[in-house]
């Protein structure tokens, strides 16, 4: 597959920028009591940023399992759409869906579908994916690392990165009226959640009520 400097030079791009992110994440991760093992698995496994800061920080706050699960596949359920759209450019052989399904983040579809020639499309796609999978799952290990070397990330405001980060990555998705309706359905429920449930419910309701907020304004 040749890859034209027009498609590489944006991708890497997004890569070093995620990779920041991901950094963070390995720090925040460790304070919250998981290993390198576990941080780095999460990272290759599930491979979404908003759905790893969100079910850490529900695991963190004391949710149970169940709970911590529901809130990450939540959240995932925008790649259902984004594998729909995608299904052209990762090709129809089985090998090649199973492998790009790993893929399918907000990056890669996002240059994907910028691009008209088809070649194009899957270079993107691919290159994408590949150069985040790789600069998120190294930068989480070194904030794992690092975490250990820091200790408390709370003496260095590290904290607040966490919630920070979370945000970032969702704020650019919020684009049309739906996404509008459905940040601010989620946010009420989870806030209005916060005096009485336990810990880690509120954001699980919180992307209940996202998701009720798309599904009322579409029937609007």
């Amino acid at each position: 597959m040749r890859v034209d400097r027009s498609v590489l030079a944006p991708a890497l791009s997004l890569a070093l920028a995620v990779g920041i992110f991901g950094v963070s994440f390995g720090v925040l991760a460790a304070s919250a009591g998981l290993s390198l093992p576990q941080a780095s698995a999460m990272s290759l496994l599930v491979f979404t940023g908003s759905a790893q800061y969100a079910a850490v920080a529900a695991a963190a706050a004391g949710a149970a399992m169940p709970a911590v699960v529901l809130t990450g596949l939540l959240l995932n359920t925008r790649c259902v759409a984004f594998g729909v759209a995608l299904a052209p450019v990762i090709g129809t052989r089985w090998s090649r869906r199973l492998l790009g399904a790993q893929f399918i983040i907000d990056e890669s579809t996002a240059l994907a579908l910028a691009e008209e020639d088809p070649a194009r499309a899957r270079a993107a796609f691919w290159v994408t994916g590949l150069a985040v999978f790789g600069c998120w799952n190294a930068a989480t290990v070194a904030g794992a690392l690092a975490q250990s070397a820091l200790g408390d990330p709370r003496r260095f405001g590290l904290d607040a990165v966490f919630p920070a980060a979370f945000v970032a990555l969702l704020v650019p998705m919020v684009r049309r009226r739906a996404h509008l309706a459905a940040a601010l359905a989620g946010a009420a429920v989870a806030l209005c959640a916060v005096p009485f449930a336990p810990a880690g419910v509120p954001i699980t309701l919180g992307a209940l009520g996202a998701l009720a907020g798309v599904a009322a304004e579409r029937r609007a």
